[in-house]
């Protein structure tokens, strides 16, 4: 008989995600010896591009492609074969996943009786016998990409509550693939009802709208229609339907003359005062700041952000400097004034105090906070990985958002035509990123960080294996000459940080030990100076500004 998933993992919810990755199949070497050999725990594989094959021991193939997800029990030898009938390279999210095992004593409550479909499936398998593959589906397809990649940026994290977090999210995730999998589930029904209310959010935004009237209307408990709707939306009931109002008011803002009390009365909100305490949680300003920024050109100090103000034909009143690192020559800002971010009480000139102030993550290792009671200010909540949804951000609070698919699609086009030119020329070859210091060497990982979504995601570059294996989880790690020695990349990029240095050249000592002058790269005359502050930030323009070093030197 063919198994189930369930006959497979008969108490899913002790299933863990152990480790998530993307694979490029084209470019990893590391997942075609390590799928050869058979597992300790399961994977699962959900393919986003391309097509394939995966052979199992006994050499039977299931065809893979697009929107396919495969279950691979532990214990499965497996080989992933690429399809050379297709221009798209393949590439899949696979996940480890990993069952907890009870004790007998502690797991009567937990305990489910063997069916007659599992004792029939163990007297036919066995340790020795092949175990079939189970192909899995998920609807809708955005939703399982969304969640997946939220799981991917959130599992480098050290935090054990956003660790747990992930857990969590896989666990919703997991539960929803195994609801719409089981060909009993009445999941679709009620997914298709839900979606039904979902619609009706969007029609009727502006009413009165209650969770129990909402639930009450598709058959379901209050708690069954929160759980089942968080689950397809990612929010509470009340939460989205406040999303759909105060999305309708930005457009309100922007179109109209209406004063604030008869949009905040056209969208829903009976009381002003509510409204704009809930426009500014969403929006991350006022209403009336709003609409004036989308009405007038607005003074803006953006510390490290000035990449993505500029890009979006904004120039900020002030530019960010820093006494050791110097300020981002690369913008081309030479007419505006700067701001030593480094002095903790350095304070506005007169002729440049700005309208307006944005600040990310790091703006409390600078003491920036202090400047909210000069002007309104803006906090990016997003990760620098996630720098289109900054770009995003920083558009509708300046009123640029109709510049923000253009600034996009050209990074875009950029980053596929330097692909298609690198991969002509250094296919196959290893490449590693170090940031070089008075005191340390910084070696970039290729998943996150300010360089590996550039160079080995858009760009397609491979990483040498001792990136992938040490910055597993992080966005860069400390390495010592002994690991220095170990990476023999085809090709070396390198930055100089001087902010340990104590007198001049401090940070370029290294290139006259030996441990360096044998690495291969360096033999081979493959070393790659650039530029630090350029390399060392998140935004459109320093990401193009990367692509073209890169063209420039190894095509």
């Amino acid at each position: 008989m063919c198994p189930t998933i369930i006959q497979r993992i008969p108490k899913p919810w002790l299933c863990s995600l152990q480790h998530m990755e993307y694979v490029d199949h084209h470019k990893s070497h590391m997942d075609k010896h390590l799928l050869n050999r058979m597992s300790t725990v399961h994977y699962l594989f959900v393919v986003t591009s391309g097509k394939g094959s995966m052979v199992c021991s006994d050499r039977e193939s299931h065809h893979l492609e697009k929107g396919m997800i495969m279950f691979v029990p532990a214990g499965t030898s497996i080989k992933i074969e690429r399809s050379t009938c297709t221009e798209n390279e393949l590439q899949y999210y696979k996940l480890d996943l990993m069952v907890a095992e009870l004790k007998e004593e502690t797991s009567n409550a937990l305990h489910t009786k063997d069916t007659a479909g599992q004792r029939e499936l163990h007297k036919c398998t066995d340790a020795s016998t092949v175990r079939p593959l189970i192909q899995l589906n998920y609807s809708p397809w955005s939703s399982c990409l969304e969640a997946l990649e939220q799981m991917l940026r959130q599992q480098i994290t050290s935090d054990w509550m956003e660790q747990w977090e992930v857990q969590l999210r896989f666990q919703e995730w997991f539960r929803d693939l195994l609801c719409q999998s089981d060909p009993e589930t009445k999941a679709p029904d009620e997914r298709a009802r839900l979606q039904s209310s979902i619609r009706y959010i969007g029609d009727h935004y502006d009413q009165t709208i209650t969770v129990d009237e909402l639930a009450a209307d598709i058959g379901l408990t209050r708690a069954s229609y929160t759980r089942q709707f968080k689950r397809i939306t990612g929010k509470l009931p009340l939460d989205y339907v406040n999303a759909v109002r105060l999305e309708r008011s930005k457009q309100l803002l922007q179109l109209t003359d209406d004063r604030i009390h008869e949009i905040a009365q056209h969208v829903g909100f009976s009381s002003e005062y509510y409204f704009g305490r809930r426009f500014k949680q969403y929006a991350g300003i006022s209403p009336g700041l709003y609409r004036r920024h989308h009405r007038q050109e607005v003074r803006v100090f953006a510390p490290y952000l000035e990449d993505f103000v500029l890009a979006l034909g904004v120039k900020p009143v002030l530019q960010c400097s820093h006494h050791s690192w110097g300020r981002q020559h690369y913008l081309g800002l030479d007419d505006v004034p700067e701001f030593d971010v480094s002095q903790q009480d350095a304070q506005f000139n007169v002729g440049n105090i700005p309208d307006f102030i944005m600040l990310d993550k790091g703006y409390d290792r600078w003491n920036l906070d202090r400047f909210e009671q000069v002007a309104p200010t803006f906090y990016v909540d997003h990760l620098g990985e996630d720098w289109r949804s900054i770009l995003r951000s920083t558009a509708d609070v300046l009123g640029k958002v109709n510049r923000v698919q253009d600034v996009i699609g050209a990074y875009e086009d950029k980053a596929i035509e330097a692909k298609e030119r690198l991969a002509r020329y250094i296919r196959g070859q290893t490449v590693a990123f170090l940031r070089i210091s008075a005191s340390d060497i910084t070696l970039y990982g290729d998943q996150q960080g300010y360089v590996g979504p550039v160079i080995y995601q858009d760009l397609g570059l491979t990483p040498h294996s001792r990136v992938q294996q040490w910055t597993r989880h992080e966005r860069r790690i400390f390495i010592g000459l002994e690991q220095l020695s170990q990476l023999d990349a085809d090709h070396l990029l390198i930055t100089f940080d001087t902010g340990n240095s104590t007198k001049p050249g401090d940070e370029r000592e290294l290139l006259e030990r030996d441990e360096w002058k044998r690495l291969p790269a360096v033999k081979s005359d493959n070393v790659y100076e650039v530029d630090f502050m350029s390399w060392m930030n998140y935004g459109v323009i320093s990401h193009g500004k990367k692509i073209e070093d890169i063209l420039r030197f190894m095509a």
